[in-house]
């Protein structure tokens, strides 16, 4: 048995669990996205139902509350914060963050560029491991007897910093603040590991110009974490220090039932800085890697070449450095100076420039292109309904004068959730249907994916269209009943058909579930290249081998867009395919 790189015999262990292969890391980031997925959403239900139907008492409750969260099937106030904490957390950080970027920057950089694997198997594995670590701590926080972390998933102090203002506040959030710190250093190894891999091991024609869309917004994404992510651990270390140590970072002059504590002199609108210094470059961390799946699905399957490619890059280059400069948008009514207020209205409409270029050469790529509707390229084209609906309501919060009448009301809520809660996760389907054969090596049922489609988007419009207009009406958000207030009562009837569309949308992701993975063990066997794609990954053979390609790595004569190029017999041209005399470079 020979010990040269790849060739010994795996163990289960050094396979499937420790792997150092970056597609089978990949597949790990991708289930546990998953599984983390199935908690945030039964989470999202339990609280829905509460606001839908306030102080009922109901059987589910009893089992996975237990008494002390929900006696007698009554869920507790306090809790009912805590399940929007931590649906928050989960949802952006562990299932859209890392369940999206973790899986096919992992999957698809190496395969994509023409490199053996990441710049370094062992930082990668490492990265994932210490993903895992996170999601446990984050999951143990829901066990905690004084209840998990309830502070919203943006945990602004004082709540978050004084371990004895609400129950949550204790070992609950001592746990989030834990996992999250674990989670940076994870999310800043992959990062890292993405950036170095992009710059480094192309193979050899492989230009920057040559790369897919994929691959640009994955590497933009890296450098966005790399540069943003940092703040958010310093902010969490600081609030840290504020529960533990007695320091005042983010506390000053406070009060509790008579009681004067001794802190003086911090600002928790620091930590807000702090927060939403990460948090804006977040939504775009989330969102462009669903948009580069999205540029390359709709090119594939309209059988055409992206419309605008070096536009498309411009705008994510764009985007990236905007959303770094925005972040005060999420601070209006925080004091802020107007004059500050009018900066960052202009620069939060300034992103919408990049962002309508995307939108427009989705469109214009569809147009009159022999579309293939298979449910990768449904969830594509819904991304872009979902990112413009979405996105047409974020012109009205970025603006200062109009923000305040509807700032923490369910109109934020119905916007975050379309533009990027949606919109990524119909990046991420997208991608798992397009993906799957290259990953497991058979295919998904097209019938199931369609059901899947279907009902989802219908769905999704179902529960956030309808807040939009609670959200104007006033509601605000993460209240655990309305009931309080006469003003708000003609509204109920929305909040039960919200929560029925919620119910129904979250039933039929186990259409979805079924599919997945019922088709890892009995789908039909892939071809090596079902969907006649341009890119490197379906020059691979179907069975994995470690190194991706048995003997030289290919090299690349073209970019990866040559759709129905005329003189050529087949109406896609692989990148490997050299150049004919006279025939035109595309690359617009």
């Amino acid at each position: 048995m020979s010990h040269d790189h790849g060739h010994h015999k795996e163990t289960f262990i050094t396979k499937y669990i420790f792997s150092l292969d970056h597609k089978m890391i990949a597949k790990q980031y991708l289930i546990s996205g998953l599984l983390m997925g199935i908690v945030g959403v039964v989470l999202s239900l339990f609280f829905r139902m509460q606001i839908a139907w306030p102080e009922e008492s109901f059987e589910v409750f009893k089992i996975f509350l237990g008494d002390n969260f929900a006696p007698d099937g009554v869920m507790r106030n306090d809790i009912y914060l805590a399940l929007v904490t931590i649906h928050g957390t989960i949802m952006v950080f562990f299932v859209l963050t890392a369940g999206l970027s973790g899986t096919f920057s992992n999957l698809l950089i190496p395969l994509q560029i023409g490199a053996r694997d990441m710049a370094s198997g062992f930082m990668n594995m490492l990265s994932f491991w210490l993903f895992f670590v996170s999601c446990i701590i984050m999951i143990c926080s829901l066990f905690v007897e004084s209840g998990p972390a309830s502070a919203g998933w943006t945990i602004y102090p004082p709540l978050s910093a004084l371990p004895q203002a609400i129950p949550g506040s204790g070992l609950g959030m001592t746990l989030w603040l834990a996992s999250m710190a674990i989670f940076i250093a994870s999310s800043l190894m992959g990062s890292l590991n993405y950036v170095v891999t992009v710059i480094n091991m192309r193979t050899k024609g492989m230009t920057m110009t040559r790369l897919p869309l994929t691959v640009w917004a994955f590497f933009v994404t890296a450098i966005i974490g790399i540069v943003s992510f940092p703040v958010l651990f310093s902010a969490a270390l600081l609030l840290i220090f504020d529960r533990s140590f007695g320091t005042s970072f983010f506390l000053s002059d406070i009060f509790i039932q008579g009681e004067v504590l001794h802190y003086q002199g911090g600002s928790p609108v620091l930590f807000e800085h702090l927060f939403w210094f990460l948090g804006h470059p977040e939504v775009y961390i989330v969102l462009l890697p669903a948009l580069g799946i999205t540029s390359e699905i709709i090119a594939t399957n309209a059988r055409k070449p992206i419309f605008g490619y070096r536009a498309m890059i411009a705008s994510i280059l764009a985007i990236a450095f905007l959303s770094t400069i925005v972040w005060g948008h999420h601070m209006f009514v925080s004091g802020m100076n107007p004059f500050l207020g009018s900066v960052f209205t202009f620069t939060t409409l300034l992103i919408a420039i990049p962002s309508a270029v995307k939108a427009f050469n989705y469109i214009t790529t569809l147009w009159k292109g022999n579309l293939q509707m298979n449910p990768a390229m449904l969830f594509s084209i819904g991304l872009v309904s979902t990112f413009i609906s979405g996105g047409l309501t974020g012109i009205i919060l970025g603006d200062s004068t109009l923000d305040i009448n509807v700032h923490d009301t369910y109109f934020v809520v119905a916007h975050f959730h379309l533009v990027m809660g949606i919109s990524a996760l119909y990046g991420f389907f997208a991608g798992v249907y397009h993906w799957f054969p290259k990953m497991f090596g058979r295919m998904m049922n097209k019938n199931l994916g369609y059901v899947h489609f279907w009902v989802t988007a219908i769905c999704a419009y179902g529960v956030f269209f309808p807040m939009h207009f609670i959200g104007m009406a006033g509601l605000p958000r993460r209240y655990y009943t309305n009931s309080a207030f006469p003003l708000f009562d003609e509204l109920a009837d929305v909040n039960v058909l919200i929560t029925v569309f919620a119910i129904v949308g979250a039933a039929f992701q186990i259409v979805f579930f079924w599919n997945f993975f019922y088709s890892i063990f009995y789908g039909k066997k892939a071809s090596q290249n079902p969907w006649k794609s341009n890119t490197l990954e379906w020059t691979t053979p179907v069975e994995h081998i470690h190194g991706n390609w048995p003997g030289e790595i290919p090299e690349v004569h073209r970019w990866p867009y040559d759709y129905s190029k005329p003189g050529h017999d087949e109406d896609f041209v692989p990148q490997v395919v050299p150049m004919k005399d006279g025939e035109e470079q595309l690359h617009h």
